[in-house]
């Protein structure tokens, strides 16, 4: 017998109508379950998904009307159909009492083999048909399913590509591109809503020296915490980026006068002249380095981008020369 073909239960308490009824059933293509008993019809549901229910009416203890009502209250069991097999056929009320009770069909006995037949195949049919539609939609779900996760992968990828594009891989800090699309951002935001902003390049005095001597693994995360030093010290609506090598830049928005911007600067080299608690091949050990500072406030409209950065650079080249580890304003 196919594992998979469809079940049928045949309930009768006559041993003589459940051999007829295997007999009559043997070639529909269906597994023929028998019960004795509305219980233990009952039992054999639970267990098992039948295609259709050939249920007498007329049983000891437990009739089929009983036996259909039970087989209703259940969520799983209720839209099963139920074939009622009975010798009250012509009784109009036992008839509306069973469609009550979820019967689909009546059978009168004695059982016409050519109509017992001809409506189980009708049943067999229409079992598969949805078994069919099930899998076909079950399958439908899964490719669904997978769809979603690819363009989810996709989504994630380009995501990570456009991130990438933007981003210093080391630091995670914006890189130069996305620096200079947040430069010119906060240079068309200023006229409308002000107020003003300055431009901060800073290098890393002494990191050459960690580089050099305790390895770039070191130096890598020198440049690691730098950026992590930078990104909690500064305000949200700032941006901090990295342009290349120990070279940072700092947007540093809502400036309204130079003496705060000047004390903003000098905050930020004394954060980075604190001690780094570092490992290189050999162990723990302690860096020190420190910031020079060039700093310039926009000064409108007149001013451009790439003059806004010159004048940031001169005064970085001006902090250098004065001895580092200071902050220098562009005049």
């Amino acid at each position: 017998m196919n594992t998979f073909a469809p079940k049928i239960l045949v309930v009768d308490d006559t041993p003589a109508n459940l051999v007829a009824m295997r007999h009559l059933l043997a070639d529909s293509g269906a597994e023929v379950y028998e019960a004795s008993s509305g219980n233990a019809a009952l039992a054999l549901c639970l267990d098992h998904e039948f295609a259709l229910i050939l249920l007498d009416v007329n049983m000891p203890e437990m009739d089929g009307f009983e036996v259909a009502f039970l087989i209703g209250e259940d969520e799983r069991l209720r839209d099963t159909p139920i074939i009622f097999v009975t010798a009250a056929y012509a009784d109009d009320i036992n008839r509306v009492r069973g469609y009550h009770f979820g019967a689909v069909d009546y059978i009168a006995k004695p059982i016409n083999d050519m109509i017992l037949q001809s409506k189980v195949r009708v049943f067999l049919e229409l079992y598969n048909a949805r078994a069919q539609l099930k899998s076909a939609m079950a399958e439908l779900s899964e490719s669904n399913e997978q769809l979603q996760a690819e363009i989810s992968e996709r989504l994630r990828i380009e995501a990570q590509i456009r991130h990438q594009a933007t981003h210093d891989m080391l630091t995670g800090l914006p890189n130069r591109v996305l620096f200079h699309d947040r430069l010119l951002t906060a240079m068309q935001r200023v006229p409308r809503h002000g107020p003003g902003f300055a431009l901060a390049l800073l290098d890393i005095d002494g990191f050459k020296a960690v580089n050099d001597n305790r390895g770039h693994p070191a130096g890598d995360a020198l440049l690691r915490t730098v950026a992590e030093r930078l990104t909690d010290e500064l305000r949200a609506n700032d941006t901090v980026a990295r342009l290349g090598g120990d070279e940072f830049a700092l947007i540093l928005e809502d400036v309204g006068d130079v003496p705060s911007l000047l004390r903003r600067c000098e905050q930020v080299c004394t954060l980075l002249a604190s001690p780094y608690e570092l490992d290189d091949r050999h162990g723990p050990f302690e860096a020190r380095v420190s910031a020079s500072i060039g700093v310039a406030l926009w000064k409108g409209e007149t001013q451009g981008d790439e003059e806004l950065i010159h004048a940031a650079d001169q005064a970085l080249y001006q902090a250098k020369a004065e001895g580092k580890n200071r902050c220098v304003l562009a005049r």
